[in-house]
């Protein structure tokens, strides 16, 4: 399957959403940052906001919950529609029964990993989980720098799934460009969030088709 690349709203004029939302038409999926200021020191959208975009998007939504005590609220994003809902593992009381809910509603269940939270604890688990978000920022603002130091844990997840054959996308979310998208692609990543890179371009349509190719041309270059 080809990559997927899922522009991140967080990097787009939020007056003129819906207008954003159409010039990333072209993605594979529309990439919903929800921040609570509390699991990360920052404010965005709740679930009206989300709601409201998922009625205009052409496209289907990947919500990211970077939020406190996602087993309560988690699933009441997927119930609004949203094709993916991810979680973080550092907040979630019980990753597996709250994957299986969110999978129950209908949506695909997706786990983040900040980049300092260790990899082992969850290879065993890839089966419950449709997705798996390796963190190459700090989660809470757009516009930072890649961090290659969590290289490593991407090239473990992709080892294991390939291992178990597991139907689970890898996803990487945080300063892809056109350079650093071919370091995440030959460490295995298939699915890439990129939010100012695209939001910035002149033409985004092009800048989204440029990612996706030169994503094509490395992925698992290193296996």
């Amino acid at each position: 399957m080809p990559p997927r690349i899922n522009p991140s709203i967080l990097a787009a004029d939020f007056v003129n959403l819906e207008r954003d939302l159409g010039r990333i038409a072209t993605a594979d999926l529309v990439h919903v940052d929800v921040m609570d200021n509390h699991f990360v020191p920052n404010l965005t959208f709740g679930p009206q906001m989300v709601g409201r975009i998922q009625d205009v998007s052409a496209i289907p939504l990947d919500v990211h919950l970077m939020i406190d005590d996602p087993d309560r609220w988690a699933p009441g994003y997927a119930e609004l529609g949203a094709y993916s809902v991810t979680f973080h593992a550092e907040a979630a009381a019980d990753p597996v029964r709250l994957a299986r809910r969110l999978r129950a509603i209908g949506a695909r269940a997706g786990i983040a990993l900040k980049p300092g939270t260790p990899v082992d604890d969850y290879v065993d688990l890839l089966p419950e989980f449709d997705q798996v978000l390796v963190m190459t920022v700090e989660p809470g603002f757009g516009g930072q720098s890649f961090m290659a130091e969590t290289m490593p844990k991407l090239a473990r997840l992709r080892s294991a799934v390939d291992a178990t054959g597991a139907d689970v996308w890898l996803q990487v979310d945080g300063g892809i460009t056109e350079e650093t998208i071919v370091i995440a692609a030959e460490n295995g990543a298939d699915t890439f969030v990129a939010g100012s890179s695209v939001f910035r371009a002149e033409n985004t349509e092009r800048q989204i088709a440029l990612l996706r190719d030169t994503a094509a041309q490395h992925l698992h270059v290193s296996r």
